[in-house]
């Protein structure tokens, strides 16, 4: 959610603060030491964009995205990740019928990504549910119109902000129905698994593609919070689950909680998923950030940052305290603001470094549109570039203990424990490493392509390694 006047208000507040409460009387919890890893048995950090937004609305649901525009955008900022938004109502426009041509477009564009050693994670978006909420399409988008049942119950279009349509009597209904709150349509689970089934037939093979996002910000409809997450999400992500593993067994595959609240630095309920793929799970968890007070308007400068700083942190405490419980790694799958406004390269490095204090393996920022939320506007950079161009370390062979940026010395440190995967690779920017990077002590072999600007590591087998990069 991008503006939180959903539930705002004093009541709304009070909720996030009694949650900030209990979750800080609870002490802080220790980093995750669970991580996305690649076939080689690597850990991974994934840093990218979502693309895109601009695809919840054009009518074959690819986004506005050429493959010069991945190439910019690895040149500028040396990204590793995206989060390729589908759409159920392009995966099956018709009950039981499945559109292989959108799925190829798909794949199209995933090799785009392939070709520069991206890692592709497919997201099936939705929000209000679908486009067929109005008769016009003006508003939502994911579900397709024969799985929408509003039972007649009216949707009004006149919302100054459109997370007011969540709220509306059609929209409810339509997710009752999905989520077999109303009995009536308990087909409707399982089309969704199926078609996850479908989309996961497709990519198996495709190296390039890590895994399966199975729902975009979930809304329960008139069932909300715990009962909400442990019961019809629950349900949904259980059958998902079996629906890809019958096709599937090696794709990473990341659930999402309640996006209301926890978005904001509230707990979640959601369960321990389990995954019948042999060998160690890959279930993961991939939850949204979007500080409240500035989902209220407000800026990270001096009037609201410690407020911003509280709710990032319950939402930090809470997050490792649900990956935990779910025994998954952490994947950010949204985070954004509009970089125009005072205090936002502060707030966007913030959350960068939080990321790494918690041993979070990626991030994808929201989102790759043109315009000041993202990083180019009328063809020119937006301080998203700068800010978003550091040093990380894109892949580690072995477990991280510690990724630490210094700004000001553009010392990059990853401390981490060996072990017999791959080497570790270091994305190094030309705006801070012009003639590339050398250790502050020599550890193994190292090669330098100023092409990819990549530093590669060949770290020798010890328990613990401390890599520190400086530029050169």
């Amino acid at each position: 959610m991008k503006a939180a006047r959903l539930i705002a208000g004093v009541a709304m507040l009070a909720v996030v603060v009694g949650g900030g409460v209990a979750s800080a009387t609870r002490g802080t919890p220790k980093p995750s030491e669970r991580f996305v890893t690649d076939d080689q048995g690597r850990t991974l950090i994934l840093r990218g964009f979502n693309a895109s937004s601009s695809a919840k609305g054009t009518p074959d649901a690819m986004p506005e995205l050429t493959e010069a525009d991945v190439a910019k955008e690895y040149q500028d900022m040396g990204t590793n990740f995206v989060r390729f938004l589908i759409q159920w109502r392009a995966v099956e426009p018709q009950p039981g019928v499945y559109d292989t041509k959108y799925l190829d477009k798909v794949a199209e564009r995933v090799q785009w990504y392939a070709k520069r050693g991206y890692h592709v994670m497919l997201d099936m978006h939705q929000d209000l549910w679908g486009n067929s909420i109005t008769p016009t399409g003006q508003a939502g988008n994911g579900a397709p119109a024969w799985a929408t049942h509003l039972d007649g119950l009216p949707v009004k279009t006149d919302h100054f902000t459109w997370e007011m349509y969540y709220l509306e009597p059609g929209v409810i209904r339509a997710f009752d129905h999905f989520w077999n709150t109303t009995g009536d349509h308990p087909e409707l689970l399982d089309h969704y698994a199926k078609a996850w089934q479908q989309v996961a037939a497709r990519f198996k093979d495709d190296p390039a593609v890590i895994g399966y996002d199975l729902m975009n910000e979930p809304w329960g409809g008139s069932v909300q919070g715990a009962q909400f997450e442990s019961g019809p999400l629950a349900e949904l992500y259980r059958r998902c689950i079996k629906q890809i593993r019958a096709v599937d067994e090696d794709s990473w595959i990341f659930v999402e909680p309640q996006a209301v609240g926890v978005n904001w630095g509230l707990q979640s309920a959601l369960p321990a998923f389990d995954d019948p793929r042999g060998g160690q799970p890959r279930i993961g968890f991939a939850p949204h950030v979007y500080p409240l007070p500035l989902d209220l308007g407000d800026d990270y400068t001096a009037g609201s940052r410690e407020w911003t700083d509280r709710t990032l942190g319950w939402w930090r405490d809470n997050i490792l305290r649900t990956a935990e419980r779910l025994r998954a790694p952490i994947l950010l799958g949204e985070f954004g603001m509009d970089m125009t406004r005072p205090g936002a390269t502060d707030l966007l490095n913030r959350i960068q470094d939080m990321n790494d204090q918690m041993g979070v393996s990626g991030f994808s920022y929201w989102s790759r549109d043109p315009g000041p939320w993202g990083p180019y506007d009328k063809g020119k950079a937006t301080p998203l570039v700068a800010a978003f161009d550091r040093p990380y370390p894109r892949a580690i062979g072995g477990r991280p203990k510690k990724i630490s940026y210094d700004a000001r010395t553009h010392a990059l440190t990853v401390v981490f424990e060996a072990n017999e995967t791959g080497p570790t690779e270091i994305y190094l920017p030309k705006s801070t490493f012009p003639k590339g990077g050398k250790l502050t002590e020599e550890l193994g072999e190292t090669t330098w392509d100023a092409t990819t600007r990549i530093l590669t590591v060949k770290a020798p087998q010890r328990n613990t390694i401390t890599l520190t990069v400086v530029p050169r």
